[in-house]
């Protein structure tokens, strides 16, 4: 019954991706992006005969957790190619030419036909799963195939389905996984519940990808410029709903710098943003304008942002007054800047943790924003207290990719 109703729920799913595709551009990538997959793929694999690693992730978010450990697997086992493959097109159209990968592709939907098809055109030697995505055809068929699968960064919580009566098959595809690599001591004990014991606590590779930015920082032309010596708020990953509560006080404190960059950098939402910031110019725009700058710079473009927070006298980080949540904090913390965010940030462990240091501060309204602003601009002492509490934090939570890749060598799970 539950892989009835699991397969009729992909074929419902599937059927509103083809009607969402009429008119929302990322239900049409998503459809596109898998036109022909399986030619397309088995022409690239057999362009480049050799063994495989497979890491897949949901989405940009997913990839930049499975990054460290891929990069690692390709300095340490250079004989083996790497595949990388997306759920969804937020990760995959950034992704796709993304040079430590041999092959970028998207997931194909799963099924019992094209699971079995896509493991007879890979045949990985090893497969790492990012956080989630769990696809049941899929991990059956790597079962059963007997294919080491490992999870990194796992998160869980009492209110997923592995928890739930009606969970059965949601816990087997926990038993496909050969191990199990968690963030926190409470995800073991969760799993415990429900008898998954081949379990460890690694902690989130996503630490040692903001560190190794932070180690490799380079300066951005014509941002130092334009902060000057004023005080300066970075918002990153902006929606509307971010935006609007911070364009005020952005817009009467012309003496601060604001660099602005949202999730969505599409026209139109370029132009909302233009629209609240009254004296706003676009960072592809700043170079050439004569004008006298402006104190609000729009990032219109992709791949900046994690370097930006480094200008930062403090970062506002988008996303907590949407139903998703909020986005990495830690890509500010790790320059040891105080971080403020919105109300949806429970199911974030470092966000948590980050607001308990006293290293990042929640906001509920445009009101609120402006206080802790004022209030931190306003004492030096309190300011620099909170962004060493920040980058502390993300310091002593390094070392997830090395715990990773020692247990690979350790169970040779690849050679060299």
């Amino acid at each position: 019954m539950h892989i009835f109703l699991y397969t009729v729920f992909l074929s419902l799913y599937h059927t509103a991706i083809r009607i969402a595709g009429r008119w929302n551009t990322k239900a049409r990538l998503w459809q596109q992006g898998r036109v022909e997959i399986f030619e397309r793929l088995q022409k690239a694999l057999t362009e480049k005969p050799s063994p495989i690693v497979w890491l897949h992730c949901s989405s940009l978010g997913e990839f930049e957790q499975g990054r460290p450990v891929l990069e690692l697997i390709r300095k340490q086992y250079p004989s083996y190619r790497i595949l990388l493959t997306f759920f969804s097109p937020s990760g995959y159209e950034i992704r796709k030419n993304y040079e430590h990968a041999d092959f970028v592709f998207y997931l194909p939907a799963d099924s019992k036909r094209n699971s079995k098809r896509f493991l007879d055109i890979v045949n990985p030697t090893l497969v790492l799963w990012v956080k989630y995505d769990y696809w049941y055809y899929y991990m059956a068929e790597m079962k059963h195939r007997n294919i080491p699968v490992l999870l990194i960064s796992g998160a869980f919580r009492k209110d997923q389905p592995f928890f739930r009566w009606y969970g059965r098959l949601h816990r087997y595809m926990l038993e496909c996984f050969r191990h199990l690599f968690v963030q926190t001591n409470q995800s073991v004990q969760l799993l415990s519940t429900i008898g998954v014991i081949n379990v460890s606590v690694a902690g989130d590779t996503r630490f040692d990808r903001v560190s190794e930015i932070a180690a490799r920082f380079e300066s951005i032309p014509f941002i130092s410029d334009f902060c000057g010596d004023y005080p300066v708020v970075v918002a990153g990953s902006t929606w509307a709903e971010d935006e609007e509560e911070i364009d005020h006080y952005a817009n009467t404190h012309p003496n601060i710098r604001f660099i602005v960059a949202p999730h969505d950098i599409s026209e139109g939402r370029l132009k909302e943003a233009e629209e609240l910031f009254t004296n706003c110019i676009r960072y592809s725009h700043l170079q050439s304008s004569r004008a006298k700058k402006p104190n609000v710079l729009l990032i219109d473009n992709i791949g900046m942002l994690s370097r930006l927070y480094k200008y930062g006298t403090i970062t506002y980080v988008g996303g907590g007054f949407g139903k998703d949540g909020i986005h990495n904090v830690l890509e500010a913390a790790v320059f040891s800047k105080p971080v403020v965010f919105g109300p949806e940030f429970e199911n974030y462990i470092e966000a948590v943790d980050l607001v308990e240091l006293g290293a990042a501060f929640t906001i509920e309204s445009a009101v609120e924003i402006e206080e802790v602003l004022n209030d931190m601009l306003a004492d030096a002492e309190w300011l620099a207290k909170a962004g060493k509490a920040a980058g502390e934090y993300v310091r002593q939570k390094t070392g997830a990719t090395a715990k990773v890749l020692e247990y690979i060598q350790v169970n040779r799970l690849l050679t060299t």
